[in-house]
C-alpha cells in the first residue's frame, strides 16, 4: 500500500475511531438522591349563620341555624358559643336586646331535642369534630321560651363562635 493510500485509509479511519474511544468513555454514570419533604399545618376556619325565631307572641318558638367550619383533613376542632351580648346572658339563658327597652331571653343548644345547651367550655358544653378538609355542617338549635313579657319593639343579639382545634 502506497503511503497516499496508508494516508487515505488512516483519514478515512480515524473518525471511527475516536467515535469509538468517545462512547466507552462517556458511558459511566452515578446516583445520587433528593431528598423531598413537606409539612402540612393544622388550619381551620368557620362561619356562622343568622338565627332568626320571628314574631314572638308570648309562645314558644323554636328554629335552628348552622355553623360551617372547614378544617385541614385530620384536624380535631371544637366550637363553642359564648353568652352573646345581652345584659345578665350566660350560655343556659342568652338575651337579646330589645330596640326600645328590655330584653328577650333565648338559649341555644348542640342537640334538636334541646337538651344539651351550647357554650364556650372546651371539653364541657363545646361541639367537637375532626376535619375531612372540605366544609362541615353543624346545627345550632334554638328557643325562646313562651311566658315572657316583652315590650313591643326588634330584639336582637350577636353571639360569638369560637373554634379552638
Amino acid at each position: 500500500m502506497s503511503r497516499v493510500n496508508r494516508h487515505r485509509l488512516i483519514h478515512q479511519l480515524l473518525p471511527a475511531v475516536f467515535l469509538c474511544m468517545s462512547a466507552s468513555s462517556f458511558a459511566a454514570t452515578s446516583t445520587g438522591s433528593l431528598s423531598v419533604s413537606s409539612t402540612v399545618l393544622a388550619a381551620c376556619s368557620v362561619t356562622g349563620a343568622s338565627l332568626a325565631f320571628g314574631s314572638y307572641t308570648n309562645a314558644q318558638i323554636d328554629n335552628s341555624a348552622s355553623v360551617s367550619v372547614t378544617c385541614t383533613n385530620g384536624t380535631s376542632y371544637n366550637v363553642g358559643l359564648d353568652a352573646g351580648g345581652g345584659s345578665g346572658a350566660t350560655t343556659a339563658v342568652r338575651k337579646m336586646t330589645g330596640s326600645v327597652s328590655g330584653t328577650l331571653s333565648y338559649s341555644l343548644y348542640k342537640d334538636a331535642g334541646r337538651s344539651t345547651v351550647w357554650g364556650n367550655t372546651v371539653g364541657s358544653d363545646t361541639a367537637i369534630g375532626t376535619g375531612t378538609g372540605a366544609a362541615q355542617s353543624m346545627s345550632v338549635y334554638g328557643r325562646v321560651p313562651g311566658g315572657q313579657n316583652a315590650d313591643a319593639g326588634v330584639y336582637s343579639d350577636t353571639v360569638t363562635v369560637t373554634l379552638t382545634y
